[in-house]
Parts: C-alpha cells; sequence; structure tokens
C-alpha cells in the first residue's frame, strides 16, 4: 500500500513558520504604504543594513570558532553555512518583529529614561527589552513585535534549520537587545558640531 506522508511535529512547525513568514510582510506593506514609512525603513535597516550584515557576520564567527553547530564543520564551508544560517534567522526576526510592530503600532526605538540614578535608569533599560509604547496612544504596551520576531527566529532555527534550541535562540536575541539597551542608556551621546565654514 501507499505508505503515508511524514506529518512530524518538526515538518509541522516548519509549514506553520513558512506560512507566517508569507503573511507577515503584507502587515508591513499595509502599514508602509510609502517608501519613507518608519517601519518600512526600520525594517530595511535590520535585515540588510550594514549594522545588521555585521552583527551577522560576526555571529557566525564566534558559532565558527566555538564550532557550534557541529554539524556545519569547520573552514570556508562551515563559515559560509553558519553565515547563511545567520542572515535566514535574522531576516525571519526582524520580518516578524517589523510586522507585528506596524499593526499595533508598537515604537520600535529606544528612549532613554528621564530619571537620575544608576538603579532606575538599568531598570528602565531593561525593562525597555519587553516593554514599549503605543505610537498612537502613548500607552506603555508589552513589545509583542520584538518578543514575536525573538521567538520566530528561536522556531526557525530549531525547526527549519536544525541547528539549536529554538527557546535558547531567543533567549540570547533578547539577552543582547537588553545588553545594548544598557549601553544606549549610560554610553554618553556624541554631540556633532556644525562645520565652520572657510
Amino acid at each position: 500500500g501507499l505508505r503515508p506522508p511524514d506529518c512530524n511535529l518538526h515538518n509541522v512547525r516548519v509549514a506553520l513558520l513558512l506560512a507566517l513568514l508569507m503573511l507577515l510582510p503584507v502587515g508591513i506593506a499595509e502599514g508602509a504604504a510609502r517608501k519613507s514609512h518608519p517601519y518600512r525603513t526600520r525594517w530595511k535597516h535590520a535585515t540588510v543594513g550594514k549594522g545588521a550584515l555585521g552583527r551577522v557576520a560576526a555571529g557566525a564567527g564566534v558559532a565558527q570558532v566555538r564550532k557550534t553547530p557541529r554539524k556545519y564543520g569547520g573552514g570556508a564551508s562551515g563559515f559560509g553555512k553558519r553565515l547563511g544560517a545567520g542572515f535566514a534567522t535574522n531576516a525571519v526576526k526582524t520580518t516578524v518583529e517589523h510586522g507585528v510592530a506596524a499593526r499595533l503600532h508598537e515604537d520600535l526605538n529606544y528612549h532613554r529614561s528621564t530619571k537620575h540614578g544608576v538603579a532606575p535608569r538599568l531598570a528602565h533599560a531593561l525593562t525597555s527589552t519587553v516593554v514599549t509604547r503605543n505610537t498612537k496612544t502613548g500607552k506603555r504596551t508589552p513589545a509583542a513585535g520584538r518578543i514575536a520576531g525573538h521567538a520566530a527566529a528561536g522556531a526557525f532555527t530549531q525547526g527549519a534549520l536544525a541547528a539549536g534550541s529554538g527557546a535558547s535562540t531567543a533567549g540570547i536575541g533578547l539577552a543582547a537587545v537588553a545588553g545594548t539597551n544598557v549601553v544606549r542608556e549610560f554610553v554618553p551621546r556624541r554631540h556633532r558640531h556644525p562645520r565652520k565654514k572657510k
């Protein structure tokens, strides 16, 4: 007789994730009809901007040194696989994050605390990882876009790439955001001085 198709959990997760990725860009398109729309611009920079490319390359380099995942092997071939996986995972994260944020009108920018003292400012930086503001009402709200983006990246890593723990990937991603927020909070801003006319 005919052998039934393999409908295991892995295949189901991959199918659901691919379906989600096909639907979410529509959210970006609807919420960002103009090319200058902030969500569209931020998504582009977060996906293929110089900073994004540098972070992905750096991550691939660290993974190469740590030899994770082992199935990618070493040498130029292994680095290429890690680099490709990094770009794909980052694209999943940014697409989901910006698609959800656009629909929910979430502010994706980091805003420094107006409080004084290390402890209150540190708490603000860490909290801002998972809490944001609605751009229409100004009210504080869970950062659903950011959380969903990292969760999707974890699911993609574990389901489609089979290259690690989804929870670990999501957790590391959010921890990196928290660290970046702390840097933004405490590192003094550089003031650009206007050039003097000759």
